[in-house]
């Protein structure tokens, strides 16, 4: 899903949610939570640009991503001292 995707939506509800779909792809975040968390706030800010969300949205699902890549990048040194530890 592109950030001119969510444009296509038109109403504030239905492009949060499409946004919280991406968020929610956990496949996608442990695959590569660089690239997730970026597309992430690309597309949130595209949602403030279209006047979709207004700042304090913004705030919050900027602070949903980071929390989605704290997460991952968690996940992932748990799991790679777990493949050390055995």
């Amino acid at each position: 899903m592109n950030a001119e995707h969510l444009a296509i939506s038109g109403d504030r509800s239905s492009a949060i949610a499409q946004w919280e779909l991406i968020l929610r792809d956990e496949a996608a975040l442990l695959d590569n939570p660089g690239r997730h968390h970026k597309t992430l706030l690309i597309q949130a800010h595209t949602l403030l640009r279209l006047q979709l969300i207004n700042r304090d949205d913004l705030s919050d699902l900027l602070e949903q991503a980071d929390g989605a890549l704290a997460y991952a990048v968690e996940a992932l040194i748990d799991c790679h001292w777990g493949d050390q530890a055995g």
